[in-house]
């Protein structure tokens, strides 16, 4: 992770600046900020939207990773038809 310095921000700028900062990141000045406390990073501060499209990128590897792990293990002997699964659920068409 690379961390450049005019990310880094400490407790008390936070305390004494929130304002500043959340705007920053409300309007794409900054993209994120690094908060020290006691000279050790102790947080990470993102706008939403980005916070967000991490999650949802980490849910997509998350499922990306268990449809190749089926892939690999699939047995076609074990495979249903379409219409079977249809009838087994009671799905009408």
């Amino acid at each position: 992770m690379q961390i450049r310095t005019e990310d880094i921000i400490s407790v008390t700028d936070i305390q004494r600046k929130a304002k500043d900062i959340f705007t920053k990141l409300a309007n794409g000045t900054q993209s994120k900020f690094f908060i020290m406390r006691n000279n050790e990073l102790t947080a990470v501060v993102l706008p939403a939207t980005r916070y967000e499209a991490m999650i949802d990128e980490l849910e997509d590897l998350r499922l990306e990773a268990i449809a190749v792990e089926r892939l690999t293990s699939f047995d076609p002997s074990q495979a249903i038809s379409h219409d079977q699964m249809l009838a087994n659920f009671t799905v009408d068409e």
